[in-house]
């Protein structure tokens, strides 16, 4: 996956999740919890029988705190961001800038969460997801993380944006051996869903992956040629030189005789048949004089820049 980050800080492939699915995690995640809670109370309450009614209380609001505020915290740190609720739908918590969270992101949802989730049985939270653009509850907010979605359905391959045709062919001498697959797949997510981003980040990343192509290749920097234009007009070039090659192996397969025709059978000679147009010669017509063609004029040499 792609270590690209967009606008918004979320990483290139992952989409923010929305209130159905969390909703579905969420419940998941509290009929465990709470089923635990529901058998461990009723072990400690047949334990503690013999206790006085405020040791009963204390342990009964600490197995609370412990069983629906600590194991979950305790969860989502330990897993960065995965609960088997969040798991079984295909969701993860991370940080604002794409990363996993720690103990101190978890808390904040996890305490937010009692008031959230489990005092108003989920009603701030679902109003906050519904009003928030990306889908974030109050705890997300205040903790900067983000719910995404791990598991995205298959989507139609977008093909690459042509380069400006003043661009066509500028670059067949590029050397490209040296790019590695990461960066090519990099270039091909960020062409496919530029027009997606914001204009300075989307630029941004434009630059910063077209240095990282001139590093490669080991040559300078077109002139005046925008990095879009630069990175569409390269991926073009390696497009058409794998097309080229593979032209050439299908074409040398099917170009290959037989083993067992080594040596074609001599062929009679047809007698001329005469016609109603008069006879048939029987002397080749003299050969056309050979003509030298002109030379070929040198192409003028141009930049990189877009024509005036």
């Amino acid at each position: 996956m792609s270590d690209l980050v967009t606008g918004d800080a979320v990483v290139l492939g992952l989409r923010p999740a929305r209130l159905p699915s969390r909703a579905l995690a969420i419940l998941l995640d509290l009929t465990l919890y709470v089923t635990a809670y529901v058998l461990i109370g009723v072990g400690l309450t047949l334990a503690t029988a013999s206790l006085d009614p405020a040791a009963q209380a204390a342990i009964a609001v600490a197995s609370f705190l412990l069983l629906l505020v600590g194991i979950p915290i305790a969860v989502e740190t330990l897993s960065h961001g995965r609960s088997l609720g969040k798991l079984a739908c295909g969701l993860r918590v991370v940080r604002d800038d794409g990363g996993p969270i720690r103990f101190r992101h978890a808390l904040v949802r996890g305490a937010l969460g009692v008031v959230e989730l489990l005092l108003t049985f989920g009603t701030v939270a679902a109003i906050a997801s519904l009003v928030s653009v990306r889908g974030r509850r109050l705890g997300d907010v205040f903790a900067g993380t983000l719910v995404v979605r791990e598991r995205v359905p298959g989507a139609r391959v977008m093909p690459v944006p042509a380069p400006p045709p003043w661009l066509a062919g500028r670059f067949t001498q590029l050397d490209l051996s040296a790019v590695p697959d990461g960066l090519w797949l990099a270039i091909r997510q960020y062409l496919t869903r530029m027009n997606q981003l914001d204009p300075q980040v989307g630029a941004a990343m434009a630059a910063r992956l077209a240095d990282d192509l001139v590093a490669r290749t080991g040559a300078p920097p077109p002139a005046g040629v925008p990095a879009a234009a630069y990175l569409m007009a390269v991926v073009h070039e390696r497009q058409s030189r794998d097309a080229a090659r593979a032209f050439r192996a299908t074409a040398a397969a099917g170009a290959s005789p037989p083993a067992h025709a080594t040596h074609a059978a001599p062929v009679a000679p047809v007698p001329p048949v005469a016609s109603g147009f008069g006879p048939v010669p029987t002397t080749a017509p003299a050969p056309a004089p050979y003509v030298a063609p002109a030379p070929a004029q040198a192409p003028r040499a141009g930049g990189f820049a877009p024509p005036a």
